[in-house]
């Protein structure tokens, strides 16, 4: 029999959903990639939208929200304090695990991930609605400061690289292997967003984030994961820095440390290579 997660909580399957979902306590969010298109095409009755790109970032500085505009946002979606948020969407719940982050970075008490996502719901036959909720706005009170303990910054990282080369720190690349190299500069799905160098911070591991999910976007079992990530020096005995593009994978790969494996120190990079691979004088490795 397989190990349980570490914190299986976080975790809904479609049959929790279907059943709570008319709890007056349960608020069902999708969250995409192309958000506007999914969502109008058809979502899971009485789910709201958080558009990643408007609601979940800031709309001018290259930031994600701070605690006032999580508070607005939160009202006006109906989330109350003792609300249980269950986010969802496409791509194995890429920027639902994003949404995750930056929920869990502003103390958000239950948030939660459909696991398995769109697909899995779509697969089973679940039902879809184009009819949109119209929430009955809260008067939720976020809290303040953020957890600084689940984000690093750009200076952070780059003195703590000597630690990476002792094999005290584990820095977690969750691109593709092409990214990883140096071979490209961007995934596909940004042809024009690419940096100005490629390849990835020296000492990182590469550890594609989707390798964790089953082709039916459920999580993998806990073993499997652990087997991921044990063989490259990444454990649960040294602090863990996860990164990608601009730290939506990279969130992915978070929460699955953090809240699947159980990892006591983990942290997202979002600045990411966006960030790391447009400075000047940093140092970068490549392998073509």
């Amino acid at each position: 029999m397989s190990k349980p997660f570490a914190h299986p909580e976080v975790l809904v399957d479609t049959a929790w959903l279907t059943e709570h979902a008319k709890d007056p306590k349960v608020v069902i969010a999708e969250v995409d990639y192309d958000p506007q298109a999914n969502y109008a095409t058809g979502h899971i009755p009485a789910a709201v939208l958080f558009d990643w790109k408007k609601d979940i970032n800031d709309p001018v500085k290259r930031d994600i929200i701070d605690t006032a505009q999580l508070q607005a946002l939160f009202r006006a979606k109906g989330i109350k304090p003792d609300t249980t948020l269950v986010l969802y969407g496409d791509f194995n719940n890429w920027f639902a695990a994003y949404a995750f982050w930056v929920f869990k970075y502003h103390h958000v008490n239950d948030v939660r991930l459909l696991n398995g996502g769109r697909k899995k719901w779509i697969e089973e036959d679940k039902p879809l609605t184009k009819d949109v909720p119209t929430p009955t706005p809260s008067t939720y009170t976020a809290k303040s400061p953020p957890d600084a303990k689940l984000r690093v910054y750009f200076d952070e990282v780059l003195k703590d690289l000597p630690e990476v080369t002792k094999g005290k720190l584990a820095l977690v690349d969750v691109r593709g292997p092409k990214e990883f190299s140096g071979e490209i500069t961007a995934p596909p799905e940004y042809p024009n967003e690419a940096a100005q160098r490629g390849g990835h911070i020296p000492g990182a591991a590469n550890i594609p984030w989707a390798q964790t999910v089953k082709d039916d976007g459920t999580f993998k079992t806990r073993e499997e994961i652990e087997t991921l990530y044990a063989p490259k020096g990444v454990t649960p005995d040294k602090p863990v820095i996860t990164y990608c593009r601009i730290g939506e994978r990279s969130s992915h790969s978070w929460f699955v440390l953090k809240y699947l494996l159980g990892y006591p120190d983990v942290r997202n990079y979002d600045g990411s290579w966006s960030e790391w691979g447009n400075r000047v004088r940093v140092p970068v490795e490549k392998t073509v």
